[in-house]
């Protein structure tokens, strides 16, 4: 059994607890909590730490925390020999620090795979594959309509928020409109905070639109989903085309590829890697010749 950490609790660390729980090679063996240690009333029983360590053996930890809090986290674990997931967001950045968890990794003995989700994650994969289809052409990848987890905790982050929503409004030929909604802490200047958020990094590249409500929780939907649309040529035959469409939960999806990514991140020698370097049957349960004989 593969002896998992659960390190935060949000959306992601609770659906990740309970993609663990269902995995038949898996074993929960707690969560990582800097502030709040009191018993988690969905996992009764599950222990719950302020530090890694006092899980004894841990083979590997699903690190559900913010993409800015991901990089300290990550390198301390990995030099003790603790390896990582993470679903890291910030796409200009994800090549730097695979090569900065890389050293870690194999400091450590330990394997990372950075960005992992659906998004950087599974959709990196689908994109190559299309890819591979059709050498020449272009991809649009359209996201949402829905909730953008990186993008709402990036909001939640900023100065003169108390709770905020970021949907993602997809355009068309791979643009997006981002739509945020915010509650404003007690004496906290809406113009201020308006600007903070389209000059962050998460959004301003974007047309983003920011508008103060009372209660963000009167607008939370947790769906999400993707359309990647590729037209080109295979070979010398143009006018190839593709689609791929999915609707899903968004925390739901992002912590059930997180969980197979540690099985098969266990599988790989030493190291950082991303979701597209990984052999895709290392993501399942059970014997090769068994995931063989079934889907080829």
């Amino acid at each position: 059994m593969i002896k998992i950490a659960v390190v935060g609790y949000g959306n992601i660390g609770r659906y990740a607890a309970g993609a663990i729980l269902s995995a038949p090679d898996m074993e929960l063996s707690g969560f990582v909590r800097s502030s709040d240690t009191s018993p988690i009333p969905e996992f009764p029983g599950i222990p719950v730490v302020k530090t890694i360590e006092e899980l004894g053996k841990i083979d590997i930890a699903i690190l559900s925390l913010p993409s800015r809090s991901v990089k300290e986290r990550a390198v301390s674990y990995l030099e003790k020999g603790i390896s990582t997931v993470d679903s890291y967001d910030i796409h200009k950045d994800i090549f730097e620090l695979r090569c900065t968890l890389d050293a870690a990794a194999k400091k450590g003995n330990a394997r990372a795979v950075v960005s992992t989700g659906w998004d950087p994650g599974t959709n990196s994969v689908i994109r190559a594959i299309l890819e591979a289809c059709t050498p020449k052409g272009l991809t649009y990848t359209n996201f949402g309509p829905g909730m953008s987890m990186g993008h709402t905790v990036a909001v939640k982050a900023i100065k003169g928020v108390q709770n905020a929503l970021s949907m993602t409004i997809p355009i068309g030929t791979g643009l997006h409109r981002r739509m945020v909604y915010v509650q404003l802490a007690a004496g906290a200047d809406f113009k201020e905070v308006s600007n903070a958020i389209k000059t962050d990094p998460y959004f301003i590249n974007d047309e983003t639109h920011v508008i103060q409500v009372d209660n963000v929780d009167n607008y939370i939907d947790m769906g999400h989903g993707v359309s990647l649309e590729r037209r080109g040529t295979s070979g010398t035959t143009p006018n190839q085309t593709f689609q791929f469409i999915m609707r899903a939960n968004n925390p739901a999806l992002t912590s059930q590829i997180m969980v197979c990514t540690a099985r098969a991140a266990l599988r790989q020698a030493p190291g950082a890697y991303t979701l597209i370097e990984l052999p895709v049957i290392d993501l399942l349960p059970g014997e090769r010749e068994a995931i063989i004989r079934r889907l080829v």
